[in-house]
């Protein structure tokens, strides 16, 4: 399941070594030397992002959180735009597309948030399990109901992610592969389709990025 759809990827590969996941770091490459020493527009409008993600996540974490707290999802939002974004380019992998790379973020921060809870918050987290106002005769039904939604939870996160993102590349892949079937005006329009669904899997790439750290932060809201 990790790699369903890798078909669809094309394989960099050096004496049977993959080298399709160092994608994963373009944007570090991307992003010039001078961005760190002199404020530019591109600097102004990020340092925007970034101070209007914080209040954002602030309020969303409550007054209980501790100062910087907001510093891991803003990372987390960061790092998979870049990911969803690397990947509209020709022929570069698509990291945030597969259940390995989704996984791999969603399951540490559930399983920490969950530790930290029941460790320093137990009495809070068995509250947590039954619904405020449930009537006595639905509470244990409501119990594993809220037990099964807390260890969906990382799941939900990986396939969201990755099932959104890999639904607009397949589209455009197999849209793509058609071009030289089609006559001229035909073509014409599939350019324009492909135009389009770029635009759209660009809001797709913010949108996805956005929601995952959101619902991060309200996971690690219910926990303190």
């Amino acid at each position: 399941m990790t790699n369903l759809f890798s078909v669809f990827d094309p394989s960099t590969s050096i004496m049977s070594i993959s080298f399709n996941w160092l994608s994963t770091y373009l944007a570090l490459i991307m992003i010039p030397l001078t961005f760190w020493l002199l404020p530019s527009r591109f600097t102004y409008l990020w340092n925007n992002i970034i101070y209007t993600l914080h209040n954002e996540f602030k309020i969303l974490i409550g007054p209980s959180g501790k100062l910087g707290s907001t510093l891991v999802f803003i990372s987390l939002f960061t790092f998979i735009l870049f990911n969803n974004f690397m990947g509209l380019f020709p022929y570069i992998f698509t990291s945030s597309s597969h259940l390995a790379f989704t996984l791999s973020l969603a399951l540490p921060l559930w399983f920490s948030f969950m530790l930290f809870g029941w460790i320093n918050n137990t009495q809070h987290m068995f509250a947590h399990l039954v619904p405020q106002g449930t009537p006595p005769v639905l509470m244990p039904f409501m119990v594993c109901i809220e037990t099964i939604s807390n260890l969906i939870r990382p799941g939900t996160l990986a396939v969201r992610l990755a099932a959104n993102m890999i639904a607009g590349h397949l589209l455009l892949t197999l849209l793509g592969n058609i071009g030289p079937l089609l006559s001229s005006p035909l073509l014409d329009l599939l350019i324009y389709t492909q135009v389009a669904l770029l635009l759209l899997e660009s809001a797709v790439a913010i949108i996805q990025s956005y929601v995952f750290a959101v619902l991060t932060t309200l996971y690690s809201s219910e926990v303190i």
